[in-house]
């Protein structure tokens, strides 16, 4: 029986829609994320490496290129695909513009090769004299497609193959390589095959791999106590937050809050006289998303706070909550966006068993939904304007996938540069779709994973498996919200300890402070993670010259971070071995593979530990026979170690953790002098 052709591939007659003649096929392109349904993503100036199966059927040779180009762009570039054996080819294109790039892969059955690789075997001399008049018939068949001395040279060498009789000497004409990589150029790809679609990645700017950031609440800047900061009052801030080495600083929402329902301190339902309330509780008669708490100042300062951190060298990120107080001019002016009760009152926002009385969340089910999406993606537009480009977004799980694919493509159609940082602590595939659909980077479950275990394999998962392409962690060990247990009763060390992890795990990390480095440790109720005495419900006044601040060893590991390239990506991340379960090895090294890192953590805050790590995985075995210096870039210490299996010993009180660079050849162990 004759086989048909697939469903796909016929019309409604049961005829063949596709060409039959084209044999290659295509298979397994990486990277691709969900067959191409959504982009992959990288920063400017990194390279995409793709790789893909190409064969055919017989034993022809197929050759393969890589195409991509960015949007803007109507032509595509190309390179060839190198074959790595047993039918899959790679190659690379490096992205040098914000924005999108496509990319697809085409191979072809290429006659040319298949003659050569075929003409190299042969030993019989009728075969070589006959092979070489077929290999003169392709070499004119290919000058018709070259040009100039290409086609002459082609031309030259058909008729070098169809006067030579002796087979060492045609062999020899044949095989020529220079001739060859002319042949290369002029390939007949009529019957390609191209990848059934093609791909995208996602370029941002690199601040959306490599960052820092430093949340901190502006109406808690003023130093006399129970005044309400000022975003004036927030440019000594500014210079707090260069000075520990962070990129980013990120505020909580600075506008208008609600009076209706308003939350007192430490989240009481009744208010009493010049309690603040919530900044997430947004919008009363001073305004909605668009405008500035009069408290906080006038949007003439915020714009000259947002040019100050740009003078240190600082972006400002700013929070967006898409919910209303119920003060918010929204309520009036679109009812219909918010579900409404059976009593005629609108439903706040709930988690059962906890409740936000202060809270509105929107109905996106709204016939008007079209309208509501319009107007918050011009909040976006709105801050864009005033110099933000950067937004953490709060909940976005609690808001349509579709919503957030929409808004946040049409922003960065015009603003390519704007970096989404997605707070949602949420289950796994919710989280991960939010970073297929667009954010740029997401919080993780970081500060619930203390265990050597827990560690390794969660970040195993964020750093090795599919969701590489897309999903780029942030790691906080603490937020507003979060004050983890850990953290309530592991005195300094467990601080010291948490914020190293997040520094050296994750290319991007950040801590809510002063809380953090002051060491805010006081939970309100006993198995709560909210802070007694919460910023977000009342004013707090910050000693930054505190003695025993962590501010020194946090500067220390940001500058640890700036100079050591390891540290500057996630997908390096490697475990070793250890003989004690309180201690965590890893390590990390740059792409180029110049810059190694070693990792070594104390996850005991009580306790001393001691014991071998073995550093035998990956690159960084070493011969037993040379000694070499780990100097520890936290405390200045250095140590001569010796082959793969070291002793490290780690008291949480002096040295909870360290971060080893690897030094070669020490000449003696009494001189630590060295070569790099």
């Amino acid at each position: 029986m004759t086989a048909r052709p697939a469903l796909s591939d016929r019309d409604e007659l049961g005829r063949p829609t596709r060409d039959g003649r084209i044999r290659a096929v295509i298979e397994s392109v990486t990277p691709e994320v969900d067959s191409g349904r959504f982009p992959i993503k990288r920063v400017i100036g990194e390279t995409v490496a793709v790789r893909a199966d190409a064969f055919t059927d017989g034993h022809d040779a197929v050759r393969c290129v890589l195409r991509y180009r960015p949007d803007t762009v109507a032509i595509w570039s190309e390179t060839e695909m190198t074959a790595l054996g047993n039918d899959r080819f790679q190659a690379e294109f490096g992205v040098s513009n914000l924005g999108r790039y496509r990319y697809i892969v085409v191979a072809w059955v290429d006659h040319f090769l298949s003659w050569r690789q075929e003409f190299a075997r042969r030993v019989e001399i009728t075969d070589i004299l006959l092979a070489g008049r077929i290999g003169a018939e392709l070499a004119r068949s290919t000058a018709q497609r070259a040009e100039g001395i290409d086609a002459e040279r082609l031309q030259d060498w058909a008729a070098r193959l169809l006067k030579e009789t002796d087979s060492t000497s045609l062999k020899k004409i044949a095989l020529d390589e220079e001739v060859w990589n002319v042949v290369t150029r002029y390939p007949d790809r009529s019957f390609a095959a191209q990848y059934e679609r093609e791909l995208e990645v996602v370029v941002e700017p690199s601040l959306a791999r490599f960052s820092a950031w430093y949340e901190f609440f502006p109406r808690s800047c003023s130093n006399v106590i129970g005044t309400h900061g000022t975003l004036r009052d927030c440019e000594a801030r500014l210079d707090y937050a260069r000075d520990l080495g962070f990129d980013i600083v990120y505020l909580p929402p600075i506008h208008p809050i609600g009076e209706t329902n308003r939350k007192g301190a430490n989240n009481q339902l009744t208010a009493i006289a010049n309690d603040p309330g919530s900044p997430w509780a947004i919008g009363g008669a001073a305004g909605g998303h668009k405008a500035i708490h009069p408290d906080l100042g006038t949007l003439e300062d915020f714009r000259r706070f947002v040019s100050q951190a740009r003078d240190r060298e600082l972006k400002v990120a700013l929070d967006i909550a898409f919910q209303t107080a119920p003060d918010h001019p929204y309520v009036k002016a679109h009812p219909e966006w918010f579900r409404w009760r059976p009593d005629g009152t609108v439903q706040f926002a709930e988690n059962p068993p906890k409740k936000y009385q202060d809270i509105y969340p929107f109905n996106f089910e709204s016939e008007s939904w079209t309208n509501l999406w319009e107007e918050l993606k011009s909040i976006l537009d709105f801050w864009i304007g005033e110099g933000v480009e950067i937004f953490r977004v709060d909940n976005p799980h609690t808001k349509p996938f579709a919503f957030w694919e929409w808004a946040i493509g049409e922003v960065k159609r015009s603003h390519p540069e704007v970096i989404f940082l997605a707070e949602a602590f949420t289950r796994p595939k919710v989280m991960h779709r939010l970073a297929k659909l667009g954010f740029s980077q997401s919080y993780t479950y970081f500060a619930w994973r203390n265990t050597k275990q827990e560690i390794v394999e969660y970040f195993s998962e964020l750093t090795s498996g599919p969701g590489r392409e897309y999903f780029r962690p942030n790691c906080w060990p603490n937020t507003p919200d979060i004050l983890t247990e850990y953290l309530q009763y592991g005195g300094r060390p467990a601080f010291v300890v948490r914020v190293v992890l997040a520094a050296t795990l994750s290319a991007s990390y950040g801590i809510y402070g002063p809380a953090f480095e002051l060491m805010d440790s006081e939970a309100r109720e006993p198995e709560s993670e909210e802070y007694l005495d919460s910023e977000k419900y009342q004013l707090r006044t910050w000693n930054l010259e505190r003695a025993g601040s962590l501010r020194h060893i946090i500067a220390r590991l940001n500058r640890i971070r700036r100079e050591h390239p390891a540290l500057q990506w996630d997908r390096t991340l490697q475990f070793h071995a250890t003989d004690n379960e309180a201690l965590l090895c890893y390590t990390k090294t740059d792409p180029d593979g110049d810059d190694s890192i070693v990792v070594v953590v104390n996850l005991d805050p009580h306790h001393a530990q001691t014991g071998w790590v073995d550093l035998s995985a990956g690159n960084l075995a070493r011969d037993a026979a040379q000694p070499y210096q780990a100097h520890d870039l936290l405390s200045g210490s250095r140590f001569i170690w010796h082959g793969i299996r070291n002793f490290v010993a780690l008291d949480p009180v002096t040295t909870p953790a360290h971060i080893f660079r690897l030094r070669q050849r020490v000449r003696s162990e009494r001189d630590f002098d060295y070569f790099l």
